[in-house]
């Protein structure tokens, strides 16, 4: 998704995620992959996503504040 702009190791992914699911963000459920294997899948929660929405409104101010000191350099 990133075209390798981030990447990222499977360790930080595991500790991100338990993270998140400790914090209430996420829950994760136990079903079987499309290959039959067990996998674990996410959803995010009600906080998850109102922290989501909070987090993306706050990084669109950012990137604007950004915007508009490159544009006055």
């Amino acid at each position: 998704m990133s075209k390798s702009v981030f990447r990222l190791n499977a360790d930080s992914l595991f500790l991100a995620t338990q993270r998140l699911e400790r914090d209430g963000l996420i829950e994760g459920e136990w079903k079987p992959s499309e290959n039959n294997r067990r996998a674990k899948y996410y959803v995010l929660t009600q906080k998850g996503r109102k922290r989501l929405n909070n987090e993306t409104r706050e990084w669109g101010r950012q990137v604007a504040a950004i915007g508009r000191i490159l544009e006055t350099s």
